[in-house]
């Protein structure tokens, strides 16, 4: 979950570079941050402070600026030991400094190992660990690459790392297993990273290194050169691939947050998401990932679909619509109990795995426990070129771009789209008729000026926020497709606002929940007009019957609906089965909205990381 930068380049100017990609990769970890440079004479220069980026920069300010060709930062998201100096990254053991994104599932017994070395350890951290082995064997083989190589059997975890020597300018070494890293390679440098954002600002040119893969970049004479190679010291070849979207992407272009841009990018999102994909004369979609599969996919008769947090929710709307509209017996389970329970897999089982970074611990773990079981593994993935991404059968891309923002917002509707287009793919292989194909995908295309709609009231959405700012709980209710919605809308306020809120299905309302309800306690009900309208109906009645106030998404002709809330939000109406697309975007700018009213940084909320890289 930290973020880690690396440069080597032939111009003096890795200071500048590692601070700029430290901020763009802040969203991965805030409660500490440090610098790591080897100058021209091979001194080494250390700088870490507590809290944010800005508080690292703040204190290199007070400091000549150092000028170097070589360099490490991190920005750490703890997990051995309280944010403080001593554990903030860099870490430093006799000639070798380190940063490390991931965790190091045995390090305690490495830590009695090194320990009885008579080495002394001044973190709590696992990082330093492997900075101290490494130092051991640099001492005894004077290789950098070697060293590296000789500890990394030892290791156990997770774990991307960029090292660099003390007295040597002109080497640094990464490797990475089970934990994201990205090499951009340009004329002139090399640059390091756990995501592609901080690299596409100085190169669209980009190598994902395999798990285990160890990468040895060299300055000689003002040229940069590199080598990969396994942890045995076979060669391997990688062709650099290239990235299509730009850094402007990751700029908040005039908006506040990265929250509320990538809430208002979400028409261009989810088009995106759609493009080249639907077949209107075959009422079909063209996914070309699946492709390889397609005729394996005609032999599937049970999805099991793996996620965490916010992908859950879209996995729990795809497996309705799966048994809805292909007969697939489909459920969604959470990928970090999948892998503990004992399910039940065959030949005619898939696990679709759903991730926004595609590097979250958990269902990547869940991938290869079921590729362990000979499964076919499909997955849904947001960042080109990630772990899940390579290590699926076959898999869909959401085409979103960057989301920066921790809370994820269009990633989530993309999610949602790639779904809609697999069930219209796997349902047209089935029982679905063309005349339903074609209304899914009539409706489908206008769902982006149907979220603008939505996003036009945004001012609405913050006066409904304002006069709701001072309750500390509430209740998100919703039916159907719109019960994820629920579960998706509690989950936001709770992550932006810090506002504790729980979603249920509308009807268990009556078997517990109930209780709780009384003024102070605001229910959000997600109520459009559709086939259990009255159900709904009743169930607010029921609440406002004990004095329960009542804010209330549901689409204009719910008369009775607008008339029974305290606060409607109006969304526009489309095939039930869609929307949740809709009906989720009030819900993300009230989160937002309320967020921003508590003084929240909305971008960056306490204890939270965007790629969750452990378990």
């Amino acid at each position: 979950m930290c973020g880690i930068v690396g440069y080597i380049g032939s111009a003096p100017h890795a200071y500048d570079v590692l601070l700029d990609d430290l901020h763009r990769l802040e969203y991965r970890g805030y409660d500490s941050a440090g610098i790591a440079l080897v100058r021209d004479n091979g001194a080494l220069v250390r700088v870490r402070a507590v809290g944010k980026v800005a508080a690292l920069e703040e204190k290199l300010t007070k400091r000549a600026q150092v000028y170097a060709k070589l360099g490490i930062a991190h920005t750490r998201w703890a997990t051995h030991g309280a944010p403080s100096v001593r554990n903030a990254h860099p870490h430093t053991a006799g000639a070798i400094t380190l940063v490390h994104n991931g965790i190091i599932e045995n390090f305690a017994q490495l830590r009695e190992e090194v320990q009885k070395e008579g080495r002394m350890l001044r973190s709590d951290t696992d990082t330093e660990v492997i900075a101290h082995l490494i130092d051991m064997a640099y001492a005894q083989l004077h290789d950098l690459a070697d060293a590296v190589r000789a500890v990394l059997p030892r290791l156990r975890g997770a774990y991307a790392l960029l090292v660099i020597a003390k007295g040597d300018p002109k080497t640094l070494v990464a490797v990475r297993v089970a934990s994201p890293l990205v090499m951009g390679v340009a004329a002139d440098a090399l640059f390091f990273a756990s995501d592609a954002v901080a690299i596409v600002a100085h190169t669209h040119r980009v190598i994902y290194p395999l798990d285990g893969e160890i990468v040895v970049a060299k300055r000689t004479e003002g040229r940069v050169s590199y080598t990969i190679t396994t942890e045995k010291g076979a060669l391997r070849k990688h062709t650099p691939r290239v990235l299509k979207w730009d850094h402007t992407q990751a700029q908040k272009e005039g908006y506040a947050h990265f929250m509320l841009k990538e809430i208002m990018e979400q028409p261009h999102a989810v088009t995106d998401a759609m493009r080249g994909r639907l077949d209107s004369d075959n009422a079909t979609a063209r996914l070309g990932g699946l492709a390889p599969v397609e005729e394996r996919l005609r032999t599937i008769k049970r999805i099991i679909i793996v996620s965490c947090g916010t992908s859950y929710h879209a996995g729990l709307i795809g497996a309705q619509l799966l048994q809805e509209y292909s007969g697939i017996v489909a459920e969604a389970v959470y990928a970090s109990e999948f892998r503990y329970s004992n399910y039940l897999l065959d030949k005619e089982t898939a696990v679709l795995a759903i991730s926004q970074s595609g590097e979250t611990a958990d269902t990547l773990a869940a991938v290869r426990e079921a590729k362990n079981k000979g499964v076919l593994t499909l997955g849904i993935v947001n960042a080109v070129g990630s772990s899940i991404a390579r290590e699926v059968d076959a898999g869909v891309y959401n085409h979103a771009g960057p989301e920066i923002s921790v809370a994820s917002t269009k990633a989530f509707t993309s999610q949602l789209i790639v779904l809609v287009l697999i069930v219209l793919l796997l349902g047209r292989q089935r029982t679905m008729s063309v005349a339903m194909g074609k209304r899914i995908i009539r409706h489908l295309c206008a769902i982006p000026r149907l979220i603008e709609t939505v996003c036009q009231h945004h001012k609405e959405i913050r006066a409904i926020a304002r006069r709701y700012k001072r309750y500390d709980n509430f209740l998100y209710v919703g039916r159907l497709h719109n019960f994820p919605i629920a579960l998706e809308g509690a989950l936001k306020i709770k992550e932006i606002a810090y506002v504790h809120a729980e979603g249920y299905p509308f009807g268990e309302m009556k078997h517990g929940p109930i209780a709780l309800v009384e003024p102070s306690l605001p229910t959000v009900v997600i109520a459009p007009r559709d086939s259990v309208y009255e159900k709904n109906l009743s169930g607010i009645q029921e609440i406002r019957a004990r004095r329960g106030k009542v804010i209330a998404i549901t689409t204009h002709d719910a008369v009775d609906i607008v008339k029974h809330a305290h606060d409607a939000i109006i969304v526009p109406k489309t095939l039930p089965v869609l929307m949740p697309l809709i009906t989720v975007i009030p819900l993300q700018l009230l989160a937002y909205e309320v967020g921003v009213a508590h003084g929240v940084d909305v971008d960056k909320p306490r204890n939270l990381a965007k790629s969750v890289t452990v378990e």
